[in-house]
């Protein structure tokens, strides 16, 4: 009798998980970016919303939930419900603002163990650029025209401590440059500021800037990579001009709010690698100039806690930012 009750157990356990996979989902997905439209996440996260409409035939609206360089849309979504309905499509400055905020003496809005990782979708180096119009030509050019005017060279951001602040502020330290950062909420609206003259250059993700640099109204002066970027390979990295601790990816990761039940989390999983195959959405990542780095499981697991380890000693190294 205790064997056939253990064994009843067992199979409505495995018969309620099954339904739950199945039955996920049921109606609308929210996917949160927490930066306005035209940033990274944003780029990245539209197709693949658009592609797991296509899949569960529900809705899959983006809410840009901008602010704090990505804490209040990050926090947001760590506090919602952890039913899979609610789901973020996050930068790797997620990992770092919470150590930021340590590092400033605030309590934390989220911890990353908060975030259940998912899937991963992108991982590129930043870039730097500048508008063509400048004087400015290569790396050697902007780091001696930055050190013959201390304080003068801006560069945009999406806030202190995000994706496109810490390379910069990395960059500035391995050169001895100091440069004046304009903070923003999010990466389209640095992008913006670039492209209307209020700041001299900005590091971002390849997706936003590569429309850009085909039109012909940036130049690309380096990357943050170990080798050379894809669609960029007349570029050269950071590393390679002398600088070894110039190095940061700009990934774009899908993430459920921790104690999302396993079988909904195997079901999103699981449609994220549909995404990852399907020929449109390629083609969407490749026309906005993104590389498609698809990972999930253990792949993603490990990726994401070594590249967490890292840039939490770079926020350390960062230090305070008053």
């Amino acid at each position: 009798m205790l064997r056939r009750a253990l064994f009843a157990g067992t199979a409505a356990a495995v018969a309620t998980a099954a339904h739950a996979q199945e039955g996920f989902p049921a109606r609308p997905v929210t996917m949160t970016v927490a930066f306005p439209p035209g940033g990274q996440a944003d780029v990245v996260g539209r197709p693949v919303a658009a592609a797991l409409e296509r899949i569960w035939r529900v809705a899959v609206p983006i809410v840009n939930r901008p602010g704090a360089a990505g804490e209040i849309g990050n926090a947001a979504v760590a506090r919602a419900a952890p039913d899979g309905y609610t789901l973020l499509m996050a930068l790797s400055s997620m990992t770092l603002l919470p150590e930021a905020a340590r590092v400033n003496g605030r309590q934390p809005a989220y911890t990353p163990e908060m975030l259940a990782p998912i899937a991963l979708f992108s991982a590129d180096p930043t870039v730097l650029v500048v508008p063509t119009a400048s004087p400015v030509r290569t790396i050697e050019d902007f780091i001696a025209d930055a050190k013959a005017r201390p304080g003068q060279v801006s560069y945009s951001s999406a806030g202190n401590y995000s994706a496109l602040h810490v390379p910069m502020a990395q960059l500035s330290q391995a050169a001895g440059l100091d440069m004046l950062h304009v903070p923003f909420q999010g990466g389209g609206p640095a992008l913006t500021a670039l492209l209307g003259g209020q700041v001299q250059c900005l590091a971002s993700g390849p997706g936003p800037i590569a429309p850009h640099v085909r039109s012909g109204a940036l130049r690309p002066l380096a990357t943050w990579g170990r080798t050379r970027l894809a669609g960029f390979e007349d570029v050269p990295t950071l590393i390679e001009k002398g600088f070894p601790d110039c190095e940061f990816y700009i990934w774009v990761g899908l993430f459920a709010p921790a104690g999302t039940p396993a079988p909904v989390i195997a079901r999103i999983r699981e449609s994220s690698r549909l995404v990852a195959a399907e020929a449109e959405f390629q083609r969407a990542m490749a026309a906005s100039g993104n590389t498609l780095d698809f990972r999930d499981g253990d792949a993603f697991a490990t990726f994401y806690a070594e590249d967490a380890a890292r840039l939490v000693r770079v926020v350390r190294a960062l230090g305070k930012i008053e």
